[in-house]
């Protein structure tokens, strides 16, 4: 039988709303995608104004009360298909996050390849968001507690994982019976958003349950998240944008609950009974992964100075060979940084590392976006590097005595979502993870966890809330407690 050939989906000049392809009704905003490696554009999209933002809530409304009403085994067939499309249109996919976002070969696959792990897993939570009988103090009582959707979502992610950031979020919204009014980072309209509307679409979703909004913060997100339709939001972005999204929750007139994913400055520390090896290997992939743009990086390295000079040795001649440039070769390591705004970070804190003392091992010339990937060390626990979340390919080495030291140098951050240590002793690792205030931290391994079974989410200014599992039933569905008194009772007045 001759394999179909699918052709790719295009159109990307127009949003999503209520179920239709339509420009946006902004009169002043356009957003212009660019490919950050060339800078050369992609598409140009009318933006969304606030009265898309209007349209796309009502329709979900609407929708949300027919989607909410099907068999769970209904529900959980739409994102089976989901999954399917997405496990199709792979190479599609991995081709536009190269294009887009800047993704190198591996990154790219790697979360393209999650984006039908996370329909198919959220197809199971359609069964899984189960009621429970209750005991009851007061006789002649039966006491039940609902498990319902929460209603509609606002969702606003961010560009440096786009496919599965907004997927970790709509596929279980949709599953458990919301609907989704979602805003994808300017930066990545198409596989943040516009890509996933499609093919939603493609496998029969009904009209209204999901709109995207292409547009410009200024201009809509206040709208998008204090809407009175709004009955949840989940955040995925800096951590000053979910201060201020807290406080207008606050203020608004229907308070939603909130999901926020911040962000990190995820250390790894290295125990003097580390196998360097490995740690090594851990280290340069944990932290030069999409380069360092992933909110659960390999940010700082914690080593004990009894290992430091050999752990140092070990890492050099590996983040030597890192090939760096252009994202759509399959053989780079290191692709560009998403914007010029970007770069000028990162060479900032480059430059103040050097100006505070820090000694540069490996460096390069900045071409376009693309940073080499840099290696600091002698970097003090006062320095900026060791205090700011770098967003890029740069490594700080931090020098520590013994595991309390360690310890509290982890902690000293006001940030608090993956991290990591390396210990040949199972027993004292354990220990020392135990003691990380992180949302994750993970054993003998990198920073960066992507498995769709445990609680993603972290502690102090990395936000609040979980993804996957268990936990993202509890985020997007709500206990309802109904008691019938079957037996007439008796008040005392």
């Amino acid at each position: 039988m001759a394999r179909t050939v699918l052709v790719p989906y295009e159109g990307w000049t127009k949003q999503f709303i209520a179920g239709e392809w339509r420009a946006g009704r902004s009169a002043t905003t356009v957003i212009v995608d660019k490919n950050p490696y060339d800078d050369s554009e992609i598409v140009r999209i009318r933006g969304a104004s606030v009265d898309d933002v209007d349209d796309a809530y009502a329709a979900a409304v609407k929708a949300q009360v027919a989607w909410a009403a099907l068999m769970p085994r209904e529900r959980a067939d739409v994102l089976m298909r989901a999954s399917q499309v997405f496990k199709e249109r792979f190479d599609e996919i991995v081709a536009l996050l190269a294009r887009e976002a800047g993704a190198t070969s591996f990154w790219g696959r790697q979360i393209s390849r999650h984006a039908a792990i996370c329909c198919s897993e959220a197809a199971g939570y359609a069964q899984r968001a189960a009621g429970v009988i209750l005991p009851s103090l007061q006789p002649g009582q039966q006491s039940q507690v609902y498990r319902k959707p929460v209603g509609v979502l606002s969702l606003i992610t961010s560009w440096n994982s786009p496919i599965n950031l907004t997927l970790r979020a709509l596929a279980p919204a949709l599953a458990l019976g919301n609907a989704v009014v979602l805003k994808p980072a300017s930066e990545t309209p198409i596989t943040g958003g516009l890509f996933h509307a499609k093919v939603f679409e493609e496998v029969g979703l009904p009209k209204g349950l999901f709109s995207v909004l292409v547009g410009a913060s200024t201009e809509i997100a206040e709208r998008l998240t204090g809407h009175d339709d709004a009955a949840a939001i989940s955040f995925t972005g800096s951590t000053r944008i979910g201060r201020s999204l807290v406080a207008q929750n606050a203020n608004n007139a229907r308070m939603k609950r909130i999901g926020l994913e911040l962000g990190g400055n995820a250390p790894l520390v290295v125990l003097d009974d580390a196998d360097l090896e490995q740690a090594a290997k851990a280290i340069v992939f944990g932290r030069f992964l999409h380069q360092g743009q992933i909110c659960m990086s390999t940010n700082r390295v914690i080593v004990d100075a009894a290992v430091h000079d050999a752990l140092v040795d070990k890492l050099v001649p590996l983040i030597k060979a890192l090939p760096f440039g252009d994202p759509a070769n399959p053989q780079t390591v290191v692709g560009p940084l998403m914007t010029k705004k970007a770069v000028e970070g990162v060479i900032e804190k480059i430059e103040k590392a050097k100006s505070e003392g820090a000694r540069m091992l490996i460096g390069g010339q900045v071409a376009g976006n693309v940073v080499p990937p840099h290696l600091f060390v002698d970097v003090m626990p006062e320095h900026e590097l060791s205090n700011v979340e770098i967003f890029g390919p740069v490594l700080p080495i931090i020098k520590v005595s013994g595991d309390a030291e360690a310890l509290d140098l982890a902690n000293n951050t006001e940030f608090g979502l993956a991290s990591a240590v390396f210990s040949r002793d199972i027993r004292r690792a354990e220990r020392f993870a135990n003691g990380i205030v992180a949302g994750m931290t993970n054993i003998n391994d990198q920073t960066v966890q992507t498995d769709i079974y445990g609680p993603f989410g972290g502690e102090k200014n990395s936000g609040f809330g979980h993804f996957n599992g268990e936990w993202i039933i509890e985020e997007f569905t709500r206990p309802h407690w109904i008691t019938k008194q079957v037996l007439s009772r008796d008040y005392p007045f």
